[in-house]
């Protein structure tokens, strides 16, 4: 796990200038660090850097930037590659001098060219530069686990890991880019390829881009969509069938990540996922996994006391630690350093705390990521199946309602927030979203200008899934676990140097989910069906069988409590006039009614505390970075 970042430009971009950039990512890589600058032809310099956190081969021989034998290919690289000692035989005629990951890369690029990608199973951004075709590769793993940016100047490129590095090259130009603050005010983070900045963008998952004369081309070598309609036309026949080959690609899986140099551990919040992978590890380990968990003193957040039960049931070697309010509030200030964009999923702060926690004993720790996404887990999706049933009687509800001028306004605000909702949804593109539409109408009406994406992602017809419940688990595929949850998860571990591995987003896993029936997921209003089916194999099921938890975070307590006063600065009508950005009058008198009288209620169905939490991490980023 590390962090890199370079360039390629016809400015005079010293070694200096590069280690300034790469150093804005110690916390990624505090073990190593490599900068180099290479000359190209046309005036161009190309640098490449590298932070370095060591996992697989603590030597030397596992420095970066790391170059061919005959110095044609160089590359920095961030992340793991699970199958690398198979690759090593597979490609056994090159002469290999480490046992790291890293040199297996530039082998298979030597072997198969760009597409040395699909040969790899792991999570990953690479950078990859070639002198014989003076090209420069990016490479980003299949489902977005590893974050790679890249920024278009006027005479050349910057990538980066983080937004940070991109930020402190030389002339770099922060201008904020406005359209798509709505959208982030609603999902509370940017979406792929999207950033906070004008002309820098994220690389997507499962893509490869390629910086040759001054031009950049991108292509798919996995791309989702299409995964799951090739794997779902050959699917498993057979319930017994599909949990015993899932079960031994989850072993699989966990076994590959347990390969580590340096000491392993596991997140355990006692739920499905992460007992499962756990439980999986402890199976595979001839000694007491070591378990991390964080207790909260209210018992509605509270869950130690089943990750403690989970764990005493497997014999882990236990760490909990219990966390007030207090010291969650503390983590706030370090957010737009770790999330150098736009970031308000408050999970976020408990998600570091138990990073911390983590890495007072291992360097390493597992997660259970992906669950919920592809195997149905998220109540959401339960309502998504209640609406797709719903939707005829809400076509007819919209159109009493919306009938002559006015009616809809005038009739539809009248009904119960759930009939509004299902009368409301009349967007094919946006049919499993149901983002309120005061929250969206908030959104829009705090903005200074016109012309901003839309709150909702409009392409759900790009999936070609009729069944709403599996075209929402694509989309949340597709957007919220990269875009929210794996740039969550990697931003807090990182903050501690620390390395999380998600079994459960292994491709093999992956593209077998698609294999699986649906009716094997979700079976009888039992979401995740076949993966608790797996965890009792393991754990009893009075040990894992209750409500859906997750971290909570006292956001309205803490807005209108020891926040309100920086939430007002941020909103004061002079500092969003000079900002430019949001509605100076709109947005004073949203925030202060907020302050006033608190979240809407049931009635409007909006979560002001939601949207004031979005608006007030934009201002502490655009504090932390714009006003220098």
């Amino acid at each position: 796990m590390c962090g890199i970042c370079g360039f390629i430009s016809k400015k005079n971009i010293t070694l200096d200038d590069l280690t300034r950039m790469n150093d804005t990512m110690y916390h990624r890589g505090p073990d190593d660090s490599g900068q180099e600058i290479y000359v190209m032809k046309g005036g161009y310099n190309i640098g490449l850097a590298q932070r370095r956190l060591s996992i697989l081969d603590l030597s030397v021989a596992g420095h970066q930037p790391m170059h061919s034998p005959d110095r044609r290919i160089s590359v920095v690289f961030n992340g793991e590659i699970y199958n690398f000692r198979e690759l090593k035989q597979e490609i056994s005629d090159y002469p290999f001098v480490s046992n790291c990951d890293t040199e297996v890369i530039i082998a298979a690029y030597l072997k198969w060219g760009i597409h040395c990608v699909n040969h790899f199973n792991g999570m990953f951004a690479i950078a990859i530069y070639d002198r014989d075709t003076e090209s420069l590769f990016l490479f980003r793993d299949r489902i977005g686990k590893k974050p790679l940016y890249y920024a278009l100047t006027g005479d050349g490129f910057i990538f980066g890991s983080e937004l940070k590095p991109i930020m402190t090259f030389p002339g770099f130009n922060e201008r904020v880019r406005a359209d798509v603050l709505p959208r982030y005010l609603v999902q509370q983070y940017v979406n792929a390829p999207d950033t906070i900045f004008e002309n820098v963008y994220k690389l997507e998952p499962g893509a490869i881009l390629t910086y040759r004369d001054g031009h950049v081309e991108k292509e798919d070598y996995w791309d989702l969509t299409e995964r799951y309609h090739n794997m779902n036309a050959d699917p498993v026949k057979g319930y017994e069938e599909a949990k015993a080959g899932l079960k031994e690609l989850l072993r699989r899986s966990v076994g590959m990540r347990m390969i580590s140099d340096v000491p392993l551990g596991s997140f355990l919040s006692g739920g499905y996922d992460s007992s499962l992978i756990t439980a999986i590890a402890q199976e595979l380990s001839s000694e007491p996994v070591k378990t991390f968990s964080i207790g909260f003193y209210e018992d509605k957040w509270n869950e130690a006391p089943f990750a403690k039960a989970v764990a005493d049931h497997l014999g882990t070697d236990h760490t909990e630690y219990y966390i007030d309010e207090a010291e969650m509030l503390k983590q706030v200030r370090s957010i737009p350093k770790y999330y150098d964009e736009p970031f308000a999923d408050s999970s976020q702060i408990p998600t570091m705390l138990v990073s911390a926690l983590a890495k007072t004993r291992v360097t390493v720790a597992l997660s259970g990521d992906g669950g919920d996404e592809f195997f149905c887990g998220y109540n959401v999706y339960e309502l998504v199946r209640m609406a797709q049933r719903l939707d005829p009687f809400g076509a007819v509800i919209h159109a009493l309602t919306g009938a002559g001028p006015g009616g809809m306004l005038r009739l539809e605000r009248r009904l119960p927030i759930k009939v509004r909702t299902i009368a409301g949804n009349r967007d094919t593109e946006s049919k499993t979203q149901f983002i309120n539409s005061t929250y969206k109408e908030c959104a829009m009406k705090m903005m200074a200008n016109d012309g901003y994406l839309p709150c909702d992602y409009e392409n759900e017809s790009d999936y070609g899934v009729p069944n709403w419940q599996i075209r929402r688990m694509i989309l949340d595929m597709d957007t919220y676990l990269p875009g929210d949850i794996l740039c969550k998860v990697d931003r807090a571990s990182m903050k501690y140097s620390l390395e999380s591995r998600c079994p459960i987003l292994d491709k093999d896993v992956m593209e077998y989910s698609f294999r699986i029936p649906h009716s094997y997921k979700y079976h009888r209003g039992d979401k995740k069906h076949i993966l608790k089916d797996i965890a009792y194999d393991y754990i009893p099921r009075e040990l894992l069988d209750r409500p859906k938890q997750g971290f909570g975070v006292p956001l309205d307590k803490w807005l209108r409590g020891p926040l309100k006063a920086q939430l007002m600065d941020y909103s004061n009508r002079d500092f969003l006039a000079r900002q430019g950005l949001f509605d100076p009058d709109y947005t004073y008198d949203l925030v202060r009614n907020y302050l006033a009288n608190g979240d809407g209620g049931p009635a409007t169905g909006a979560n002001y505390s939601k949207i004031c939490w979005s608006f007030f991490e934009f201002q502490e980023w655009y504090h932390t970075y714009m006003e220098k």
